[in-house]
């Protein structure tokens, strides 16, 4: 059946302007609960109404202005206080805001109160991809491989530590800045992630989620210029993001790297990939800080897209700077991500007992049962890869990468 104008509005609202709807409501009203709140009833109303009076012309517009009379009504309602009263009905002034620390911008800023350092870096990265990535709960547990209801209790607690700290809804000083910095990268680059390939849902990519995380990247390189691994963030955002067009079949089927057809690839977005990857080497070589993780994938990134063909990618400098990233990340997915690039050196056998000793740490990830897949393929273990394949299906939220996995099972002989 198809969606009807109204429930296709509302959807597509929720992508582009949740994150915006709670940023100004916590500028405003200094209260994440509140925001979050707020944003919710309107879009509550938005169900209510749209279907009946149309969409409005400016959906933005609309949240925004209804959130914050629901906001208003909670605080009047909360209590009976005439200081309380007063501030509401203060709010009630719609004029723009004076601008707000270094950025003026209400996203860039919620995203560094949400990576307070009185947060753990987890709720730091799970809060942030709720109030400004505009994830569902759900989507957020499955990227840190918990059940929904520990994540929802991860981000009310993170919400009341904030609340409870007093947290000032402003832009932080420039120590400050630098301290949240990782916290910062890892929520825009998990952002990036889940528009790039979702987690869930219908949609293999949710472009708008990608748009916003570049968007977030290009704004902290101009807070940070200086900074290495904010521009190492904005090349790998671009280079992975010029794959796009190439990523998914008219069928709906995930296609891999190997298989893409490169004449679709964003060719402006590489070159400045590019460009930044090779400015970055310049500054080390010219005496700045060792590169750390996201410069290093951005470099590794920068190999793939420089190669012609899938069998012209220079293997053995991809694998070089997958030793480099382990000095930096030994994370057991980098570790299966390197052993995955040795393969094409070494051969599958050596790379599967590498992959093999990573089964206890990521057997719920579905990327490692997929590789395996691949490598049990790749030396006639047929039956093993077989399933392989079928526990790869089972844990994949993406429904491209489902039909590829699913084709790839399929076409095991016998």
């Amino acid at each position: 059946m198809t969606a009807s104008p109204a429930s296709h509005g509302i959807t597509r609202a929720h992508r582009e302007e949740w994150a915006r709807v709670v940023a100004g409501l916590a500028r405003r009203f200094g209260d994440l609960e509140l925001a979050e709140d707020a944003a919710a009833d309107a879009f509550v109303a938005a169900v209510e109404l749209w279907p009946r009076d149309g969409v409005p012309p400016n959906p933005g517009a609309w949240l925004t202005t209804t959130a914050t009379r629901k906001a208003i009504d909670r605080v009047r309602r909360e209590s009976q206080r005439g200081r309380k009263h007063d501030e509401a009905q203060m709010l009630v002034d719609d004029d723009p805001p004076p601008p707000i620390g270094a950025v003026d911008d209400d996203r860039l800023r919620l995203l560094f109160i949400c990576c307070h350092p009185a947060l753990k870096m987890s709720a730091r990265v799970a809060l942030t991809l709720r109030m400004v990535g505009g994830l569902t709960v759900a989507e957020i547990a499955r990227a840190f491989f918990v059940p929904t209801t520990t994540m929802a209790r991860r981000i009310t607690r993170a919400k009341r530590t904030l609340a409870t700290a007093r947290v000032p809804f402003r832009m932080p000083s420039a120590d400050d800045v630098r301290e949240r910095l990782a916290g910062v990268l890892a929520v825009v680059f998990l952002i990036f992630n889940e528009g790039y390939l979702s987690t869930s849902g219908d949609d293999a990519m949710r472009v708008e989620l990608s748009e916003e995380a570049i968007r977030l990247a290009r704004l902290l390189r101009e807070l940070l210029p200086e900074e290495g691994e904010v521009a190492g963030l904005l090349a790998l955002t671009l280079l992975i993001d010029a794959r796009r067009a190439a990523r998914v079949s008219p069928d709906g089927e995930l296609v891999t790297l190997a298989e893409q057809d490169r004449s679709l690839w964003n060719r402006e977005r590489i070159a400045e990939g590019h460009a930044i990857v090779h400015e970055r080497i310049a500054a080390v070589a010219d005496g700045s800080a060792s590169p750390g993780r996201y410069q290093l994938l951005a470099a590794i990134n920068a190999v793939h897209t420089d190669a012609a063909s899938a069998g012209k990618t220079d293997w053995r400098q991809v694998v070089a700077l997958y030793d480099r990233l382990l000095t930096v990340d030994a994370s057991p997915i980098v570790r299966l991500n390197r052993a995955v690039a040795a393969a094409e050196l070494h051969g599958a056998a050596e790379a599967l007992e590498e992959v093999t000793r990573l089964a206890d740490v990521l057997s719920g990830y579905h990327a490692f049962h997929a590789a395996r897949a691949d490598l049990l393929r790749r030396v006639d273990r047929v039956d093993d890869a077989r399933r392989a394949y079928d526990r790869a299906i089972a844990l994949a939220g993406n429904p491209a990468e489902r039909a590829y996995l699913s084709r790839r099972r399929d076409d095991l002989p016998g």
